[in-house]
């Protein structure tokens, strides 16, 4: 481009929490907290102090404000994705004053490692969201190996903090508030030092999956919570994009407690309890993570075979300080097993990006971002974050993001033999 727009200090150190704002952060989070009745559960905390490495898993802005709670009266600094800077003019300021740390998703940024490292040698509390995006059905993501090997590295104890609820709460696919009784909050010393200094990465890593498995509808329906608002199932065709009866992709909608297929008529009800229920015929999935995980396979069928292949021409905005959008042009955005490849120009001049399948374990996606621009792939570099909306109305964003994920693990196993 011909024009050099200001881009985020990564390299600026990360900022101790501030004595005086430590009870702003703490009345902003506990009255939600206590509204929504979230029970934290604490499990081998006994004597537990800062610092450590807390993990979470993400569903929701709420997701914050539980953690917040769960640590007090401990202080920590929070690795926050760059649009989470952005906002009204004084919002990554305060953000960086709260112990905000910025990362751009899907990055190598060897910076990161630093700024952690500072964090625990100040003696606080770091906190991550290794799985980098919102659950897109409540259920977890897959975790980057390194995670593991980060933990290893810092050789202070590692903590685990699971949500349980919070995406029936505020689902990704329609954040409005639904009225849920209560949630839950799981945190778990998983590792000591000590016990850190004796198990290898992969150990590590197996017991922070494990700690952060979750399935929230299921959750939902072992306890009987119901959640009776009219609109509940409104935005869950975005996840579940194809249909199980006559398996065509792209066509399905939903209204109230209702999913449907445009193309062959069938419906399914969403209950009070979170099911699924044919109107009329075979309940295919009753389970919305069984609907999801089936679509997911025929993705990864697609990209096994060699069959998949996405390109669209598309609308571009970037964010390189996270303050601000700037509309860069229209381009075209190509998705295939070699990775993403984007093109375009405008009243910047031309852009061109590249990210390659085997250093991009996932991407991020935005369904209808900000409640004006529409769904989107969210690519980063590590000075810039690109915001892509295909045009048209015969693609997925979601579709996308299992794609990338799908080519990334069959990458990975090839490597491995």
């Amino acid at each position: 481009m011909n024009k050099v727009f200001k881009k985020f200090d990564m390299k600026a150190p990360p900022i101790r929490q501030r004595q005086w704002l430590r009870p702003v952060t703490w009345a902003l989070s506990f009255p939600d907290v206590s509204a929504q009745h979230t029970k934290i559960i604490k499990t081998n905390c006994e004597g537990l102090k800062p610092p450590y490495i807390l993990l979470c898993n993400h569903n929701s802005f709420y997701d914050f404000k539980v953690a917040t709670r769960a640590i007090f009266p401990h202080r920590a600094n929070y690795v926050v994705a760059i649009d989470g800077f952005f906002g009204f003019p004084l919002k990554k300021w305060i953000l960086r004053q709260v112990g905000g740390i910025c990362k751009r998703k899907f990055t190598t940024d060897l910076m990161l490692i630093r700024h952690i490292k500072k964090v625990v040698n100040n003696g606080d509390v770091v906190v991550l969201y290794p799985e980098a995006r919102y659950s897109l059905c409540g259920t977890q993501s897959e975790l980057h190996e390194s995670v593991g090997q980060l933990c290893k590295m810092m050789k202070v104890p590692v903590v685990t903090f699971k949500c349980v609820g919070n995406h029936l709460r505020n689902p990704f696919w329609n954040t409005k508030n639904r009225k849920v009784p209560y949630t839950e909050g799981h945190l778990t010393q998983l590792f000591t030092a000590e016990q850190l200094k004796a198990a290898s990465v992969g150990e590590i890593n197996a017991k922070i999956g494990e700690a952060l498995t979750y399935d929230d509808f299921a959750w939902q329906k072992e306890n009987n919570i119901k959640i009776d608002v009219p609109y509940r199932a409104e935005g869950l065709h975005r996840v579940l994009y194809q249909c199980p009866h006559c398996n065509t992709e792209y066509k399905m909608s939903s209204k109230g407690d209702t999913i449907k297929c445009k193309s062959c008529g069938k419906s399914w009800r969403m209950t009070e309890l979170g099911e699924l229920e044919a109107v009329n015929g075979e309940t295919e999935f009753s389970h919305i993570p069984d609907w999801y995980e089936w679509i997911r396979s025929n993705v990864r069928n697609e990209v096994r075979e060699g069959r998949y292949y996405f390109e669209a021409e598309c609308h571009v905005k970037s964010m390189p300080d996270g303050t601000r959008f700037y509309d860069i042009g229209n381009g075209t955005i190509i998705h295939d097993i070699d990775g993403f490849r984007l093109k375009g120009s405008g009243k910047y001049g031309d852009f061109e990006m590249e990210r390659k399948s085997g250093g991009l374990e996932a991407c991020h996606i935005e369904y209808n971002y900000l409640g004006k621009y529409g769904d989107c792939i969210d690519l980063n570099t590590l000075d810039d974050t690109f915001y892509i909306y295909p045009h048209g109305d015969d693609f997925a964003v979601t579709k996308i993001a299992l794609a990338t994920e799908e080519i990334y693990r069959m990458i990975r196993e090839k490597n491995a033999k």
